[in-house]
């Protein structure tokens, strides 16, 4: 205990010193004179405030002239980081030692001009402590900073008007003050009820004042409050944790994660700072080393973690000039530019920049985990509660054992006699299920040099390393491990390169390699039938039988071509080419898992960009498939892989789609292509149309069957066509038709229209929809042959939704006075059609293509380009206006990437067969997307 007490005492510096020197002033990112002028800055207060006795006077040139030196001094910072941009704690002590410096002057005008006190009583002491991120002398441009000011006994007049004269300077300054003021007793009390509190005292440093008085807190602190209650500590600090974590999303790699608070974040480092202090006395990272927490090694990426943390944060708070912690899109490629990231090698700056920053991330978490093993072997802290319940466990086998619940090596000679014991261990971890042992991390670690060709191809490593995956029931918990540890890219070489590489978009929720567990994982679950009400049709293929070994393998590798300037569909299928073999894949399997790399997008592509309704769709789909083995498996690797993108991304939409466009493929696979055709479409809707209507007059129900040319029939489900039905019974040249419907089949609100065509209605409509805020997600729009327009539109609202029936009367409302002319989208869009500051560092290329074969009788115009809430107006309105005919539309959005399919007639009915013409529609749509994106970045 006198060594803690030693510890936090050594913390108080000279008492005739106003200002705390921050380990040596000299070791700041420049030179501490530079950042601010302590005499110059003195001389000046003095020369400005002691011809006056006017408080207020005094105040207002106190803040001037602090306020000045403390903007040059963060300039200075701010030039300092230009200049070196990775100086993490040294740019964290500047900003402290700045503010010590700052908090010292205004102390000083306080006690000399404000409320000088000549003869104190010995109640009228006071002590300014520097507590929370502050008190360690860690803080960015924008941190807050809290301060205790330190009572010996019950506050007296004297220091509550001291206390509030130099709240309102350092208000005045622009500071974000938390502040405290306590007696000794205070802290005591309040720190054993509240472990905020506590957790800041932990982080106690004396600043000014009276030493004496700071002294005895030290001392008090560990005899009173902290001895004995390291265990209760560590159980709070660690609910506050995982707390933590869960409200930031409980991934490490989340897109834009949390600086400070998120997974693997500075708060985690301070944390293991904080548990380590409180039980261990230390005053840094580098003395833990002494009580066998970490290794050198160790330490030393934990320095590295939280430098580069520091440093982002840090840059984060002069890009923002103001406090923020999340890592948002724009911010990513900014910091990633003052970090001097550049692009290359087909990759962005900002991708190159993530990766750094998930690997350090991933740093973070396996200081912690070795950090709270080492507390349990002391007893500091209690085992997890279900190692606690499960006692009863499966014996480790040799060269293994069991310690704290943990697998690890019992004999080091033995482990190593044979290499295949680096793969080993692993599938002991699945088989026992134990954790692994920090030590057993530490050794596997160090001796990664071991996996090398002669064990990749060496047929036992094959064989166990397909066993992770495919025997225990649980291949995401192995591979994660793996590939933590860095097994998975030295067993694996071509996977390497993928290890925490972010994918700079708005689509994918996580990094390349977790994405890739995450499929695997919704692909066990699948098996497990956990997931048969949700996915019935993958669920369905899976009891039947697949090749579970490909089906492994191909999720495995489907994203392994991911970061380099070529298509990584075709790179994906020839690296499978040379590691299918490696694994142990026979020829056969080789070619069905480069087969599913290299077509992996197709299902999901032709789904959701592509008129399913067209029979020419499903016949090139069922070429390129070839076989229904072929077509399962590529079934259940697209549902995993959309599943795999992220919390949200499957949805009933998708599901109908994946699932009509499976069920029309097997069914051509199975029966003979030539049944896909027109005409047997056309008469099976009508007949279903004559039983649903079985209720109307003969009169009615042909005048309703022969109004509509064929294309309606095949291109609308029949439930629709019920609806329409129904709108156009009787219906006038001067009537509007509406009905909205929830479709909760496919997670979308049904708008149909019927009303008199003319010229740009199409264009009209999509313009009311994006008014109210509407994402169109399918749409299909037919005339009849009376001149009345049937269209329909599948709706969700800006979060992916239905609309709720509350919603529906205004969203009808807008629909109507837009189709009437009351509301002119074109202006009323103007001030809606904004792209969020966040979204607007991501590059999307448009690549506008057309396609004369894909359908019999239409052009397809497919549209890839940077999504934006005006952007389906401003193209279908470009279409009307060079007379384009729309007979239906596709909408697929990929975050912020939108790929809109339209197929189209010229004005006689023709499809676009002249290459002038089709240059022409190109051109106008490219204008029309280059002059909203301008109107949507201003």
């Amino acid at each position: 205990m006198n060594q803690h007490r030693g510890a936090l005492a050594d913390q108080v510096s000279d008492p005739t010193n106003t200002t705390y020197d921050l380990e040596t002033p000299d070791n700041l990112i420049c030179p501490a004179s530079e950042i601010f002028d302590q005499p110059a800055v003195r001389i000046a207060l003095d020369a400005a405030v002691n011809q006056t006795t006017d408080h207020k006077i005094i105040r207002s040139r106190t803040v001037e002239i602090l306020s000045k030196a403390r903007i040059a001094g963060r300039k200075r910072i701010a030039e300092a980081f230009a200049v070196d941009p990775f100086p993490g704690r040294r740019g964290t002590r500047a900003y402290s030692w700045l503010t010590d410096q700052v908090v010292g002057e205004v102390l000083h005008v306080a006690q000399t001009y404000l409320h000088p006190l000549p003869n104190p009583t010995e109640a009228e002491r006071i002590a300014i402590i520097a507590v929370g991120g502050y008190g360690r002398g860690e803080m960015a441009a924008h941190s807050d900073v809290d301060l205790l000011f330190l009572n010996p006994y019950k506050i007296t007049p004297w220091a509550e008007s001291l206390i509030e004269s130099m709240l309102y300077i350092l208000w005045d300054l622009k500071l974000k003050v938390g502040h405290a003021s306590r007696t000794i007793k205070d802290c005591i009390r309040l720190g054993r009820e509240d472990f905020t509190i506590r957790t800041s005292l932990v982080e106690y440093r004396y600043l000014a004042g009276d030493e004496e008085l700071a002294q005895t807190l030290a001392t008090t602190l560990w005899e009173e409050l902290f001895s004995g209650t390291a265990a209760e500590f560590i159980e709070a600090k660690l609910e506050e944790r995982q707390q933590r974590h869960t409200k930031q999303g409980g991934q490490r790699y989340v897109v834009e994660p949390n600086v400070k608070e998120g997974k693997g974040g500075l708060r985690d480092l301070q944390s293991l700072f904080w548990i380590g202090k409180y039980v261990h006395g230390t005053q840094n990272a580098k003395e833990l080393i002494a009580f066998g927490v970490y290794t050198e090694g160790e330490f030393l990426k934990f320095k590295a973690a939280e430098d580069f943390l520091w440093s982002v944060r840090c840059h984060m708070h002069i890009s923002a000039d103001r406090a923020v912690d999340q890592l948002t899109f724009d911010m990513q490629v900014d910091v990633a530019e003052r970090l001097g990231y550049t692009d290359h090698d087909g990759r962005r700056a900002v991708e190159f920049f993530m990766q750094d920053y998930f690997r350090h991330a991933t740093t973070v978490g396996e200081l912690t985990r070795v950090f709270l093993t080492s507390l349990e072997a002391t007893h500091t802290k209690a085992e997890p509660m279900l190692l606690r319940l499960f006692k009863r466990r499966k014996k480790a086998k040799a060269p293994y054992k069991i310690e704290q619940n943990r697998l690890t090596i019992a004999d080091e000679d033995a482990f190593f006699a044979d290499k295949l014991n680096m793969l080993g261990i692993v599938e002991e971890v699945l088989r026992t299920g134990t954790l692994m042992h920090p030590d057993a991390v530490r050794l596997i670690a160090a001796n990664l040099d071991q996996i090398d060709d002669s064990l990749r191809n060496d047929p036992r490593a094959r064989k166990l390393f397909l066993g992770i995956m495919l025997k225990h029931g649980n291949p995401e918990r192995g591979l994660r491990r793996m590939n933590e540890l860095g097994l998975l890219a030295a067993f694996i070489p071509e996977f390497a390169p993928i290890v925490a590489m972010m994918q700079f978009n708005m689509y994918h929720h996580y990094t390349v390699d977790e994405h890739t567990i995450q499929c695997i994982s919704h692909l066990s679950k699948i098996e497990r039938e956990e997931l048969v009400e949700e996915l019935p049709l993958a669920s369905g293929i899976l009891k039947g039988g697949v090749n579970r070994k490909v089906l492994f393998v191909a999720l495995l590798l489907h994203d392994i071509g991911k970061g380099r300037p070529v298509d990584h569909s075709v790179l994906g299928a020839q690296i499978a080419r040379v590691v299918g073999p490696r694994l142990g894949l026979s020829k056969k399997d080789c070619e069905t898992v480069e087969w599913l790399i290299r077509y992996h997008l197709l299902m999901s592509d032709t789904a959701q960009k592509r008129d399913i309704a067209e029979p020419r769709t499903v016949k090139g789909f069922a070429k390129a498939v070839k076989t229904v083995e072929r077509l399962d498996l590529l079934t259940v690797l697209t549902v995993c892989d959309i599943r795999g993108v992220g919390p949200g991304t499957w949805n009933n939409w998708k599901a109908v789609l994946i699932r009509n466009l499976y069920a029309a493929t097997k069914d051509a696979l199975e029966n003979g292509l030539e049944d896909l055709n027109r005409e047997s479409r056309e008469n099976e809707a009508k007949r279903a149309l004559r039983v649903a209507l079985s209720d109307w007059k003969p009169k009615d129900l042909k005048l309703e069957i022969g109004r509509h040319y064929g294309t309606y029939w095949q291109g609308l489900p029949g439930t629709t066509h019920v609806v329409f039905a129904n709108l156009l019974n009787g219906i006038s040249d001067d009537r509007l038709a509406i009905d909205l419907m929830l479709d909760e089949d496919r997670d979308a609100t049904r708008v149909c229209f019927a009303m008199v065509d003319h010229p740009g209605l199409f264009s009209r409509m999509t313009g009311a929809l994006a008014l109210v805020g509407a994402n169109i997600v399918d749409a299909r729009t037919y005339t009849s042959k009376d001149g009345y327009a049937t269209a329909v539109f599948w709706i969700q609202d800006a979060d992916g939704h239905p609309y709720e029936a509350a919603r529906l009367p205004r969203l009808q409302q807008m629909i109507v006075k837009t189709l009437h002319g009351e509301v002119v989208a074109r202006e009323a869009l103007k001030g809606r059609d904004k792209i969020k500051k966040r979204e607007r560092a991501f590059r999307v290329p448009t690549v506008i293509t057309f396609d004369n074969v894909g359908s019999e009788i239409y052009t397809i115009i497919e549209v890839d380009t940077r999504d934006r809430p005006g952007l389906l107006y401003d193209l279908t309105r470009t279409l009307a206006e060079n007379h384009v005919y729309i007979a239906s539309a596709v909408i697929a959005t990929f975050g912020e990437q939108i790929v809109d399919t339209f197929y189209v007639k010229d004005m006689v009915g023709l499809k676009y067969h002249t290459e002038s013409k089709r240059d022409a529609l190109e051109k106008n749509l490219r204008e029309a997307i280059i002059q909203g994106a301008q109107r949507a970045a201003t």
